[in-house]
């Protein structure tokens, strides 16, 4: 009926009790106007009592919650996805004619009958639609090839796929791997390499590769990885520059192994984001130079991060951790070692110090006879100035005084007393992976819960809501719920904690297995929280920092209040300088604190860009950044067709790869799907009766109708 294969209602109560109700309602209306004062018409009775109990049965809905559900049975036809290649790297000559044979492929599609059950798209850095009388929308200028589109782009369509066919060289250039994705789907994918597989006579950047902090004034490694084909023993001269100034040369000889390391002694002057560009020069008889180049950005931090330890009094936490900091030639450490209420170790400390201090260690800090302003100096650091710290609970902390800094801690404590616990880091699985647990042992959980015991005082420490347990403690084996290492991130304020004293003996007791787990967790713990921009208020970024022209630059950003509630209100604009040009990007609000926004140029040069956030005119934050566009065209640096990605492909999805020379066959394979694959679909639908607004305002107009008779007709 209809055409609806299934009619029916459900209850929240048995329907018994409903169909009882509506029995009952019905016949209260009738005894209501079985009598009427004064008397009126039969057919006014009717009317009246009609009016009531339908009025009466549409509230009797909200009680009993009927569902309404109607089934519609869909025949769905088949489709076959098709998506053709339309980046830059379609334009190399590499003699295969990879532009006609694409347009060639649409053209034999456009003529069969398989073009009613078809759909083309283009896809390079995104996916669009393509009508067969709009090939001019072929162009080849994409400036990225994405895979990883194709299949986001299938995924919950709800269309009846019957096949993917992609038309590609293979080469990703920006995404991931989708081969995985593609398995799961079920749908046969099917692949036509566009290109040559010879390798040709070349030599390529293949990699560059630089460690994650770099410190100005500090040499550090910075390691090309050359590569050639057909040009062993040949000399090759690899240039490192640092913002388009030369930094360091050296020449070399190709190796026979087609692939090899060169590594620069980089030491940079300044801090801030530098662009380092290496390339190879070029040779003679190159099938291309457009790979002899490659860029990768750099965030170099100021040259010393200045450490401050801070100690109650002496003690061997305080020698380790000294030593550790003292270890690292980025670090310029000092301390202030309390001996007595009025007398230091340090003779020529000054408060001066605490102004310049990046990061804090508080060593059994507070002491019961710390100086208070030199203690109020150090909370109005941490709390106004945002400083982070490093707290131990070492011999001597006062912890009646700690509670002056208990907001900026990553714990509370209550029921103070003067008993400590001996207990073992009880790391759990998964912690695995932090950056401050790393270690040199072959297990690393096994490392850190095998550590000699140390002593926790016997307080009730919690955890606050932002802050992350990295270990909780153990007590002859067994795990407690208690914490023992502590992370802290609550807007630009960072801190760690260690909740027990005598963590020396971490070190001593690693010593004889050439453990590197002491150092390397203060080390990393200086790193972690000298950490910059990771919560600002308002954080702006490209999506890359290197484009190729014809890509667009994307930009997101992230807007934040004082409390870090995301501000989903704001106005966001983007200035960005470079290729000769000037440029303002609004970036469009995406809720929840989110924007984003892209910049078409096809002004080739490195670009920087400055961010503001406003709200209602008062400026909440600003960012900064910088990118490249069109030095270097990764469409053009791999000049093969990936044959081995493409056979992949397909073969994991149970379809099939074929050379460009040979896909008239796929047609009739694709007939044969479209054959199998016409299959019917049950649509459901529901219509939740009781809460239709429609349904309540009949309701009330029944009564109102009711109401109004009744005084017409003069009725008591």
């Amino acid at each position: 009926m209809f055409n609806f294969e299934k009619i029916g209602i459900n209850f929240s109560n048995p329907p018994l009790y409903f169909f009882l109700f509506l029995i009952l309602l019905a016949g209260y209306s009738f005894y209501v106007y079985r009598y009427t004062v004064p008397q009126i018409t039969p057919a006014k009775k009717i009317f009246l009592t009609f009016l009531r109990a339908l009025a009466l049965i549409l509230l009797l809905f909200v009680f009993f919650e009927p569902v309404l559900t109607l089934a519609r049975k869909m025949t769905l036809n088949p489709v076959n996805l098709v998506f053709v290649d339309n980046s830059r790297s379609i334009q190399i000559n590499d003699g295969m004619n990879r532009e006609s044979t694409e347009k060639n492929f649409i053209n034999d599609l456009n003529k069969s009958d398989l073009k009613k059950n078809s759909e083309i798209f283009t896809f390079g850095s995104k996916v669009s639609n393509l009508k067969y009388d709009s090939l001019q929308q072929l162009n080849f200028s994409e400036g990225s090839t994405n895979f990883a589109n194709i299949f986001n782009s299938i995924n919950g369509n709800g269309k009846n796929i019957a096949s993917v066919v992609i038309v590609s060289d293979g080469v990703i250039t920006e995404g991931s791997d989708p081969t995985y994705t593609a398995a799961k789907l079920g749908i046969p994918v099917f692949t036509i390499g566009i290109g040559d597989t010879t390798a040709r006579n070349d030599i390529w950047v293949k990699n560059v590769l630089a460690n994650d902090l770099i410190y100005a004034g500090t040499p550090t490694s910075i390691v090309a990885t050359i590569s050639n084909t057909g040009f062993a023993d040949k000399n090759a001269t690899v240039t490192l520059y640092e913002d388009g100034t030369l930094s360091s040369q050296q020449k070399i000889i190709l190796s026979s192994d087609g692939v090899q390391n060169v590594n620069f002694t980089y030491t940079p002057k300044t801090s801030g984001e530098k662009k380092l560009t290496v390339t190879v020069s070029n040779t003679k008889s190159e099938f291309t130079f457009a790979n002899n180049k490659k860029i990768v950005y750099v965030n170099v931090l100021s040259s010393k991060v200045n450490v401050l330890i801070l100690a109650g009094s002496p003690s061997s936490d305080l020698s380790f951790i000294k030593n550790t900091l003292k270890s690292d030639s980025n670090l310029a450490v000092n301390s202030y070692t309390q001996i007595s209420a009025d007398h230091f170790i340090e003779k020529n400390f000054t408060t001066k110090i605490i102004d310049s201090t990046n990061i804090f260690f508080l060593v059994g800090f507070p002491d019961k006879n710390t100086p208070q302003d030199l203690y109020q100096k150090v909370i109005a650091e941490i709390a106004q100035n945002d400083k982070p710290f490093f707290i131990v609970l070492s011999n001597g902390i006062d912890f009646q005084r700690l509670k002056a800094l208990q907001s900026e801690l990553g714990f509370t404590f209550n029921n103070i007393n003067s008993d400590y616990l001996e207990i073992q880091p009880n790391v759990s699985a998964g912690e695995e992976n932090n950056p401050l647990l790393q270690n040199n042992s072959d297990n690393i959980l096994d490392a850190w819960n095998n550590l000699p015991p140390v002593y926790q005082p016997n307080i009730d420490f919690k955890a606050k809501p932002e802050s992350e347990i990295l270990s909780q403690i153990k007590i002859n084996n067994s795990p407690i719920n208690k914490p023992l290492i502590l992370t802290r991130i609550l807007g630009n304020k960072r801190s760690i904690s260690v909740l027990a004293k005598d963590i020396w003996r971490w070190k001593l007791g690693t010593a004889m297995k050439n453990l590197d787990l002491f150092d390397r967790f203060i080390l990393s713990s200086v790193k972690w929280l000298n950490a910059k921009g990771k919560n600002k208020q308002v954080t702006i970024r490209t999506t890359k920092k290197v484009y190729s022209l014809g890509e667009n630059i994307e930009f997101t950003g992230q807007v934040y209040d004082q409390t870090f509630n995301p501000v989903s209100n704001a106005d966001v604009t983007v200035n960005c300088n470079g290729g000769g040009g000037s440029y303002q990007i609004h970036l469009n609000s995406l809720g929840n604190g989110l924007y984003d926004g892209s910049l078409q140029t096809n002004q080739a040069g490195d670009y920087k860009y400055t961010g503001n956030a406003s709200l209602k005119g008062t400026l909440i934050g600003s960012d900064y950044g910088s990118f490249n566009l069109g030095e270097v065209d990764i469409e053009m640096l791999n000049p093969r067709m990936d044959y081995d990605f493409l056979n992949l492909l397909a073969n994991q999805s149970n379809g099939r790869f074929y050379y460009n020379s040979n896909y008239k066959s796929l047609f009739e394979t694709l007939r044969n799907l479209d054959n199998a694959s016409s299959k019917d679909k049950i649509e459901t639908s529901e219509i939740y009766l009781w809460s239709n607004t429609w349904l309540l305002i009949v309701a009330i107009i029944l009564f109102g109708t009711e109401w109004f008779l009744r005084k017409r007709w003069g009725l008591i």
